[in-house]
């Protein structure tokens, strides 16, 4: 079985709920940052390597409803042709991505899958 390793890692700011100077901005902004971020920071990774984009999403209602994923892949800049999937599992919904994409690697399906939450 292959092996599926942590290459690189960021995160989004941190504010104050509905107070703050970042109360106005939409939740896919600051995750699409993170995910330019990240494809950034990791040496030798083109976002058209990428085979999978997997984000979890606690609360996947209004704004923040549908597949936002797909919706920050796309603000990022991500090729079309690079697919997205939201998770939900409520507080653990980034570690749950996170260890749905190590098996899909481990298991020889991808090669190179962006996930947290």
């Amino acid at each position: 079985m292959r092996e599926a390793v942590i290459v690189s890692v960021a995160r989004t700011p941190i504010g104050r709920a509905k107070k703050g100077s970042l109360k106005d901005t939409r939740p896919e902004y600051f995750a699409s940052e993170m995910l330019k971020e990240l494809v950034d920071r990791t040496p030798g990774l083109a976002k058209s390597m990428v085979d999978d984009i997997s984000l979890g999403c606690a609360m996947p209602e209004g704004e923040q409803g549908m597949n936002i994923a797909r919706l920050i892949g796309l603000a990022a800049g991500f090729p079309v042709e690079v697919p997205a999937i939201t998770v939900n599992r409520f507080c653990s919904s980034g570690s749950q991505t996170i260890a749905l994409a190590a098996d899909t690697i481990r298991a020889g399906n991808a090669d190179i899958i962006i996930a947290g939450g």
